[in-house]
């Protein structure tokens, strides 16, 4: 349901976003692990932010393994939903050489969001959903009901995490 209306009617948009900074912090203390940890001495294993990936390398699968248990590790001790991270399949080379890829998910993508203004839409609230750049726009002519819906997203279990922001009255 799409529809234009005046300025001044509550809305409230629902996104996806993992707070890039938390990611830096979770990848620079995973790197400090990995210099200190026994098991990584004199090996060549890495660990390498790139925008919304984290690329991980080492000598061996085992290695890798260690890797994305570290990240990972460190990434929940953030706060960070894993809901929002995706760790890709390990890239094993014949000579044994490991990669693997820890991907950021930010934003909502378009199959999710429809997920979601569908369960709004099932729902049967007083508002209207809009679909937006990689988020959802509910707008509403009561507080009450657009709180009713933040409360019914937040309990229903979606494949990512979700936030609320720019909440205007």
């Amino acid at each position: 349901m799409t529809g234009r209306y005046p300025f001044g009617m509550p809305s409230f948009d629902i996104v996806s976003e993992v707070n890039s900074m938390e990611i830096e912090n979770a990848v620079n203390i995973a790197k400090k692990e990995l210099a200190n940890r026994f098991d990584f001495k004199g090996s060549n294993a890495e660990i390498v932010l790139d925008k919304s990936e984290i690329k991980l390398s080492a000598e061996d699968q085992f290695k890798i393994k260690a890797l994305v248990e570290i990240v990972i590790g460190k990434i929940t001790k953030r706060n960070i939903s894993l809901k929002n991270v995706e760790t890709c399949d390990p890239d094993v080379s014949p000579l044994g050489h490991a990669r693997q890829v820890i991907k950021i998910k930010q934003g909502l993508e378009t199959e999710t969001a429809k997920q979601v203004t569908g369960f709004i839409r099932d729902g049967k609230f007083k508002v209207t959903t809009q679909i937006q750049d990689r988020q959802v726009r509910v707008t509403g002519k009561s507080r009450d009901e657009l709180q009713a819906v933040m409360a019914a997203v937040r309990a229903k279990d979606f494949p990512v995490s979700l936030q609320f922001q720019n909440f205007r009255d």
